[in-house]
């Protein structure tokens, strides 16, 4: 079916363009220190770059919001139940932390800013509350990667099952969602380490590359159809 091989390449162009998103804004933010008030204080010195930070996770944000959004109708025809529970997680859920991440970075800009003007005591407060914009980002981090790992074990077991892709790349997707599970639940109790989203960040785009170049297999779809067209 044309629609779902032109669905497959938009789906692989959209991963690439939230990875591409996500890997500028962890460049952005990669020279200023996470650590309370020393933060604060590197926001005030350069707003421009958190709020360029914040521009690519939001761009990241609305771009795997559309990759749910364009998989549904394929995802629906296989699983109805997993297809809206994965439009659920990765389509509202984790759009709703992105955008949250967004507001924190943004208000943190807003704080940063009093907290230079302002005099000691004023100064202090503005500090405190910036400190907390800091540790919210940390929590949401942790909620969203948990959102994120659960969405992802959705697609990837429909896309295991169907076959609408090589079983190995979304076999891979599976075991790189239950790991990256872990890290979130490790840094909301703990600290999070970036080695547990590498395995997801490869899959990913071999993914991306495999759906622009082959697409959703035809006979899985096609499938997928007949069994729709039964059940209706």
């Amino acid at each position: 079916m044309n629609s779902d091989r032109t669905a497959a390449k938009i789906v692989g162009v959209l991963y690439i363009i939230g990875t591409v998103a996500g890997i500028l804004s962890v460049v952005v933010m990669g020279g200023l220190s996470m650590d309370g008030p020393a933060y604060v204080n590197k926001a005030a010195s350069d707003p421009g770059q958190i709020q360029l930070g914040a521009f690519f996770v939001l761009v990241m944000g609305l771009a795997l919001a559309m990759v749910a959004a364009t998989i549904f109708p394929i995802l629906k025809r296989q699983n109805e139940t997993l297809a809206i529970g994965y439009v659920i997680f990765r389509g509202a859920l984790e759009t709703f932390a992105y955008m949250a991440l967004t507001i924190c970075w943004l208000l943190l800009v807003v704080v940063a800013g009093q907290h230079a003007d302002s005099a000691a005591a004023v100064a202090s407060q503005s500090s405190g509350r910036g400190i907390l914009f800091v540790d919210a980002q940390d929590q949401i981090g942790a909620v969203l990667d948990i959102v994120f790992s659960l969405g992802a074990l959705m697609l990837y077991y429909v896309l295991y099952q169907a076959r609408l892709i090589p079983r190995w790349i979304s076999g891979w997707g599976i075991v790189a969602a239950v790991l990256y599970l872990a890290g979130g639940l490790i840094a909301m109790f703990g600290t999070a380490q970036d080695i547990w989203s590498l395995p997801m960040f490869a899959q990913e785009m071999v993914m991306a590359v495999w759906l622009i170049a082959k697409g959703f297999s035809p006979s899985a779809t096609a499938s997928g159809s007949d069994q729709q067209a039964l059940a209706g």
